[in-house]
C-alpha cells in the first residue's frame, strides 16, 4: 500500500486547523497542516472568544499562555442588555485578545506537540477511496500529491476543500455590510457593545494604548459588489454620516468588512473528508460565536478521528461529529440572524425589540439566551430522564487525588477520556478496567464540605457520557463501549 504523508491532512492554519492539529497530536496521530498564506495573519477580525472557549482552552492547559484575561460580565442579545454572569461560568467573553494572538498560542502548542505546518501550500484537488484521500497541492516547489487517511477543511468561508468535495453550502446571501478599520492618531469615544442611531450603528473598541477599532453599519447602504475591503476614506465617510464625528484625520492600520451572509454545509462529513469552522458555517459575528463554534467543532472531532485511526472507534463514532455539531452551527446561525434584526433593523423592527425587552425580564428567558450565545448550554444527546449532567459540559471543579490538588480540567489536559470515581468505588474501577488503555480512571474527592458529587465518565471534549451516584456502575460498560469501543481484553 502507498505510504501516507500523514494520518490527517488539515487545510487551513487558523485557530480551528491548529487546534485540531494539537488535539490529534495529543493522541499520537500524525498531522500535516497546509495553509495557502506564506505568513500568519497579523490582523484580527475577532478580538476575543466566548465563555465555553475559555473552558475548552482550560481543558488543554492553554489559558496560562494568554496571561491575565479580562472577561466581560455584561453583554447583550441583539442590543438588549443582559447580565451574562447569571449562569455558572457565564460571561460575554474575553476582551482584547486579537485572533492573531490566539492563533500564535495554539500554533506554538500544536507545533510543540509535533504537528507539521507548511505555509504557502494551497489545496487544488482531492480524490478519495476506501482507504485514503489524495490531496493535490501547489506549494513553493510546484505541484505535488499528498496522501492521508483523512482530510479536514478548516480553510474558511471560501473553503477549497468544501468546493472540491462537492458539499453544498446553502443559506442566506448578504443583505447588510459592516465596514471596519483599525486606526491610530484619533480620539474617539469608546462604544464596546455598540451604539444604534437613526442612520445606523457603530462599535468602537480600544486596541491597546495607541490604536482603536471602529465598525460602522450604515442603514440603507446595502452591500458593495466586491470582495475587496473598503478604503479608509469609505469607512470614515460612513462613520461621519452615522455619528456626525470626523475621523478622517486618523492613520489607518487595516480595513476590512463583514456581512450577514449566513450559510451552513449540508454535510460536515463526506466519506474521508470533514469540514470545521467557517468552512462548515458562516454568520454575522456577534458575541465571538464564530471562533467559538470553530474551536467547539475541532475539539469534538479530534478525539473521534484519532480513535478511528488507532483502530478502537466504535461503529458510527465518526458520524456523531455531524450529528452533534451540525445542530450547534444551525443554532448559531439562527440566533445571529435574530440578533441582526433586533440590532440593525429599522423602525419596522421596533415592536420586536419592545417584545424582547419584555421577555428578558423573565429569568428563564435570560438563562436561555445567555446559554445560547456562550455555548454553555450545548447538550449532546438526550439529557432528560437521566442524570442532569448527562450530555452536558463538565464545569471546572477542584479535586483532591490523594493529597494532591487538581481540577477536573487538569485531568483533561492529555485529551483522554476520564472516569472520575468520587466514592472510592472498587466495583466501578473493576467494571472500567478493560478500557484502561484508553480511559484514565481517577479516584478523587471533592474538597468542599457537602459538595454534591457523582461518578462521571467524561469525554475528551469535556462532555459527560455517563453519570451515577455512589455504589452503582449500571450502564457504565455500555457507555464505555458506545464511545470508546471494544475493550482491549475482549478484542
Amino acid at each position: 500500500m502507498e505510504k501516507l504523508n500523514a494520518d490527517v491532512i488539515i487545510a487551513g492554519a487558523g485557530p480551528a486547523g491548529l487546534m485540531l492539529a494539537g488535539e490529534l497530536r495529543l493522541q499520537g496521530v500524525s498531522v500535516l497542516v497546509l495553509d495557502r498564506l506564506t505568513q500568519p495573519m497579523q490582523q484580527s477580525r475577532a478580538l476575543g472568544f466566548s465563555a465555553r472557549t475559555i473552558e475548552e482552552f482550560g481543558q488543554r492547559g492553554l489559558l496560562g499562555d494568554f496571561g491575565e484575561l479580562e472577561t466581560i460580565p455584561g453583554g447583550h442579545f441583539g442590543g438588549i442588555p443582559l447580565d451574562y454572569t447569571i449562569v455558572d461560568g457565564g460571561n460575554f467573553g474575553v476582551r482584547g485578545v486579537p485572533q492573531s494572538r490566539t492563533e500564535a498560542i495554539v500554533h506554538q502548542w500544536a507545533a510543540g506537540l509535533g504537528a507539521e505546518i507548511r505555509r504557502g501550500h494551497e489545496v487544488t484537488g482531492l480524490t478519495q477511496d476506501e482507504d485514503s484521500v489524495r490531496v493535490e497541492v501547489v506549494g513553493p516547489d510546484g505541484p505535488q500529491t499528498l496522501r492521508a487517511a483523512y482530510l479536514v477543511g478548516c480553510d474558511g468561508a471560501r473553503s477549497s476543500v468544501r468546493r472540491l468535495a462537492d458539499i453544498g453550502f446553502p443559506g442566506v446571501s448578504a443583505t447588510i455590510e459592516m465596514k471596519m478599520a483599525d486606526v491610530t492618531g484619533v480620539q474617539v469615544r469608546i462604544r464596546p457593545t455598540g451604539e444604534v442611531g437613526h442612520a445606523g450603528m457603530v462599535v468602537v473598541l480600544p486596541l491597546g494604548p495607541h490604536a482603536t477599532r471602529v465598525v460602522v453599519f450604515e442603514r440603507g447602504a446595502g452591500v458593495r459588489p466586491t470582495q475587496e475591503p473598503p478604503t479608509f476614506d469609505e469607512v470614515a465617510a460612513a462613520f461621519q454620516r452615522v455619528t456626525g464625528e470626523d475621523i478622517s484625520g486618523a492613520t489607518p492600520l487595516w480595513t476590512s468588512y463583514f456581512t450577514d451572509a449566513s450559510r451552513q454545509a449540508t454535510e460536515y462529513r463526506k466519506g474521508r473528508v470533514f469540514l470545521a469552522g467557517d468552512a462548515a458555517h458562516i454568520h454575522l459575528p456577534i458575541g465571538a460565536q464564530g471562533i467559538s463554534a470553530a474551536v467547539g467543532d475541532v475539539v469534538n472531532l479530534g478525539w473521534k478521528l484519532a480513535a478511528e485511526i488507532k483502530g478502537h472507534a466504535p461503529d458510527g463514532l465518526l458520524d456523531t461529529y455531524h450529528a452533534e455539531r451540525q445542530p450547534v452551527g444551525a443554532r448559531v446561525i439562527q440566533n445571529t440572524l435574530v440578533q441582526r434584526t433586533l440590532y440593525l433593523g429599522g423602525p419596522e423592527a421596533q415592536p420586536l425589540r419592545d417584545l424582547f425587552a419584555e421577555l428578558v425580564r423573565i429569568e428563564q428567558v435570560r438563562h436561555h439566551l445567555v446559554g445560547l450565545v456562550t455555548g454553555l448550554d450545548i447538550t449532546y444527546g438526550a439529557a432528560t430522564g437521566g442524570h442532569p449532567l448527562l450530555g452536558r459540559r463538565l464545569p471546572e471543579q477542584d479535586l483532591l487525588v490523594g493529597d494532591a490538588k487538581t481540577t477536573t480540567y487538569e485531568l483533561l489536559h492529555a485529551g483522554r477520556p476520564v472516569l472520575l470515581d468520587l466514592f472510592d468505588d472498587g466495583g466501578l474501577r473493576e467494571a472500567a478496567a478493560p478500557w484502561a488503555d484508553r480511559v484514565d480512571i481517577v479516584t478523587a474527592t471533592r474538597p468542599e464540605a457537602g459538595a454534591p458529587a457523582a461518578n462521571l465518565l467524561v469525554r475528551p471534549d469535556g462532555y459527560v457520557a455517563w453519570a451515577s451516584g455512589a455504589g452503582s456502575a449500571e450502564g457504565l460498560a455500555d457507555a464505555l463501549g458506545r464511545w470508546f469501543g471494544t475493550p482491549r481484553a475482549a478484542a
